[in-house]
């Protein structure tokens, strides 16, 4: 069975991406609960050396996670993610998650969850705005990053990637409730990005 794909179009800059040249990726959807998904946008350009990103996120409840770390904090955060793989047996893969405020949780990972959080993804920025009812992150990876990861081979225009939404909620006592957003439903019978079927292909054209 083909994997589904998203085009990755070219921009002058990445440094300063013009966006109306993205495809807009909105096929976001909650796979293992009936609510109805938030609005999720997710856009990519690349200008040959980096490949720049932005999440667009409607969230008329956004959670904040707190904690001493950015782990700590991430874990229970409102956050998008992007995860990346030289293979879809993901031995290993990298995952970037990434909250409305702009704490990164990065960490290294084999199949299956088998992570090693002191990974930190070399040239990885990211920015973020936050809103009362919506918030972006974007930010930006070194095409030389997904090279020495092997996520992207040599010569080839195409690599494994995996995005997704964590969409949190409050409770009534005031703790956070987790719900799981993806672009591929996995097939799964719990709430899980870890695994092959997540993936999709992300095609660099021009």
């Amino acid at each position: 069975m083909s994997l589904p794909r998203y085009q990755v179009h070219r921009t002058p800059s990445a440094a300063t991406p013009d966006w109306s040249l993205a495809e807009c990726l909105t096929k976001f959807t909650f796979p293992w609960e009936p609510t109805p998904p938030p609005s999720t946008e997710f856009r990519a350009l690349w200008d040959g050396q980096t490949l720049a990103f932005r999440f667009d996120c409607e969230d008329e409840d956004i959670v904040i996670g707190q904690g001493e770390t950015a782990m700590d904090r991430v874990l229970v955060s409102d956050r998008v993610e992007i995860f990346l793989a030289p293979s879809l047996e993901l031995k290993p893969y990298f995952c970037l998650e990434m909250s409305p405020d702009g704490d990164v949780l990065d960490y290294r990972a084999t199949h299956y969850r088998e992570f090693e959080r002191d990974w930190t993804c070399p040239g990885l920025v990211v920015r973020a705005e936050l809103t009362e009812t919506r918030y972006c992150v974007s930010g930006s990876l070194p095409v030389a990053t997904l090279r020495a990861l092997d996520v992207l081979k040599t010569g080839a225009q195409e690599f494994y990637a995996g995005v997704f939404r964590g969409e949190f909620s409050h409770e009534a006592d005031g703790s956070p409730r987790p719900g799981w957003m993806t672009w591929i439903d996995p097939q799964t019978e719990r709430p899980d990005f870890h695994v092959p079927s997540a993936f999709g292909i992300f095609e660099l054209i021009g």
